[in-house]
């Protein structure tokens, strides 16, 4: 409903809904299927994501659009392979750590190696470029590799190298870098490289608490260029008010509390992570775009997850949830099975 008053017409609509079908698709196949099942493939998953993401930088091969080249055109469709790149390095981290989970706290098992696989995907998905993906991608491995028990003395340095080299990097890209400066002096720069930042502002502002109605919103009228993907959330706010902004911060948060749930009531560790960590991906993603939209961080070009359009985004997210359904749907009963024991190891796994 919002994306068909976004878009101001069907065929967007009717793309996001071949896309909806696939991700629904994925996400009763995730939930019917053991998840651990995926232990089998996820190097597979992992070496095709890195090929699907090779090509993506190969000239005529990947599509190339709004100066950046991130799709991929399979049988008519645009397909964004960063976008299975999440889901693929959450599930690989969750394999990974499963089967270190004694060796974490070393050097080399918790750090060298797993590290040495997040990097390679970070540095073909920067390149597109796609500095908002790599970044909440970065997090995402970060935090996975901390829960899994990897020390915060061997973590830091790498942090803070990466932190300092995506700064570089920003600082030399003219056009990152104006974005950054338009994020810390928003009303000076509202007419050139925080233009759409400040519309989008304008356009909740006008909304006010319950919204100017359904297709009734003006900045999607071209003032807001990017309304129907990654600002969305300001057609929202301005057709539908400060209730429904609210309303999707709350959605956000009960997800969020539910797939912490989902995650602490898993039957192994290889469940706890993914959970989690596809938990922490779409929360995360969801928090970024907001604050994109509202002004409190710099533009970083993410979608807000099963709403903006974006059939890749959507499918994937879908399927995510899938997955954090599957492991909910196995944990083990307070009656059949003793919970796991605080300080000790998780359940058995019947699927190695």
């Amino acid at each position: 409903m919002v994306l068909y008053s976004a878009s101001m017409g069907a065929s967007l609509v009717q793309k996001q809904m071949i896309a909806m079908s696939l991700g629904l698709i994925g996400c009763f196949l995730a939930v019917a299927v053991d998840y651990r099942h995926l232990k089998r493939f996820s190097w597979a998953l992992f070496g095709l994501t890195v090929v699907l993401l090779t090509l993506v930088l190969v000239p005529h091969i990947g599509v190339k659009a709004g100066g950046a080249r991130r799709w991929l055109n399979l049988w008519g469709f645009s397909f964004q392979p960063s976008d299975l790149a999440k889901l693929v390095l959450v599930v690989c981290l969750a394999h990974y750590a499963e089967a270190k989970q004694r060796t974490m706290h070393r050097f080399v098992d918790g750090l060298v190696v797993p590290g040495a696989g997040i990097i390679l995907i970070l540095a073909l998905v920067f390149p597109e470029p796609d500095y908002g993906t790599t970044a909440l991608l970065a997090a995402v491995s970060g935090s996975m590799l901390l829960v899994a028990g990897v020390r915060w003395l061997f973590i830091t340095p790498p942090v803070a190298l990466g932190i300092a080299s995506f700064a570089l990097a920003i600082y030399t890209n003219p056009v990152r870098l104006s974005r950054v400066l338009s994020w810390l002096d928003l009303e000076g720069t509202k007419t050139t490289s925080g233009y759409q930042v400040h519309q989008s502002i304008i356009a909740l502002g006008s909304g006010g608490v319950f919204g100017l109605g359904l297709g009734s919103g003006r900045q999607k009228l071209g003032w807001v260029p990017e309304h129907h993907t990654d600002f969305i959330f300001s057609v929202i706010g301005e057709e539908f008010g400060l209730v429904a902004t609210l309303g999707v911060v709350l959605a956000f948060a009960v997800f969020i509390c539910s797939g912490i749930y989902v995650a602490c009531r898993a039957r192994d560790r290889f469940g706890f992570f993914i959970a989690s960590g596809l938990t922490l991906l779409i929360g995360l993603q969801g928090l970024m775009n907001v604050g994109v939209v509202t002004g409190a961080f710099p533009n970083k070009g993410l979608s807000l997850p099963f709403i903006s359009f974006g059939g890749s985004n959507l499918a994937m997210m879908l399927t995510a949830v899938g997955l954090i359904l599957s492991v909910a749907m196995r944990a083990p009963s307070d009656v059949d099975e003793p919970r796991p024991a605080a300080g000790g190891g998780f359940g058995r796994s019947d699927v190695s």
